[in-house]
């Protein structure tokens, strides 16, 4: 009960219903609402603090304060789980899909040898409509082929990937930022040289064989990055954010 109650919550949050800086509905609120009793209402409500969406407590009623949410591995790397797990519309416009020898970058990557055959693809993701990032990514051919008989605006290629068997267990992720050229600012709506946030990206086989490596540059007004780490944490977690809009542009 309190996971369900916990993502209705979120599900507000991301959708603005519950806007930042509102009250959060009360625990008899949430109580009547959800027929349960106080227990899962507070699970739920500590849930959502430790989150970092919600603060108050200590006789404070609480209030929105994010609505930024941490997600796990898989849903960083799919775009589309990310944002539907937000209650976001993801969107995509594929605009490239082509067979390409690799260049001594790529091959270097993906562990290639200089020519051999890979498949870049250029999409733009879209976030309830709006173009939030531009995602350019290079299979190694065994896995890019399969792609030219996707339809690749049905949604996440990593679940569809995934979905054929292909092992996209581990990644490594540099996070810097870059200017945007006269292609991102095009794609993206912005001004050319406006600063974007970069996600590069190698994704490995659970034994460590690249099979992807992508850069995708994201609006830094509308998307951002979290790092959460403790001393009882083995590794930090990574989590990509939405930034609220009213927020964003104050």
């Amino acid at each position: 009960m309190h996971e369900r109650i916990a993502s209705d919550l979120r599900r507000r949050i991301a959708n603005g219903e519950l806007a930042v800086g509102s009250l959060v509905p009360s625990e008899s609120q949430l109580g009547e609402q959800w027929g349960a009793s106080r227990g899962p209402v507070r699970q739920a409500l500590a849930a959502l603090r430790a989150e970092g969406l919600i603060g108050g407590g200590r006789g404070k009623p609480p209030t929105v304060r994010s609505r930024a949410v941490a997600q796990p591995f898989e849903t960083f790397l799919s775009f589309s789980s990310w944002a539907e797990g937000l209650g976001r519309i993801p969107g995509q416009r594929t605009l490239e899909i082509a067979r390409r020898p690799a260049s001594a970058e790529v091959a270097d990557a993906l562990e290639l040898e200089e020519g051999e055959p890979v498949v870049q693809l250029l999409r733009l993701r879209l976030l309830d409509g709006t173009p939030t990032m531009i995602e350019r990514t290079t299979f190694v051919w065994e896995v890019g082929r399969m792609l030219f008989d996707h339809e690749c605006d049905s949604g996440s290629i990593f679940a569809f990937l995934s979905g054929q068997g292909v092992d996209l267990s581990v990644a490594r992720h540099v996070i810097d930022a870059v200017a945007a050229d006269a292609a991102d600012a095009a794609l993206l709506g912005i001004a050319q040289g406006a600063p974007l946030l970069r996600e590069q990206r190698i994704t490995a086989t659970a034994s460590g064989r690249p099979m992807e490596r992508s850069d995708d540059r994201y609006r830094p007004d509308l998307v951002t990055f979290i790092i959460e780490n403790s001393q009882q944490a083995g590794r930090p977690a990574l989590a990509r954010s939405p930034l609220d809009t009213q927020e964003s542009t104050s």
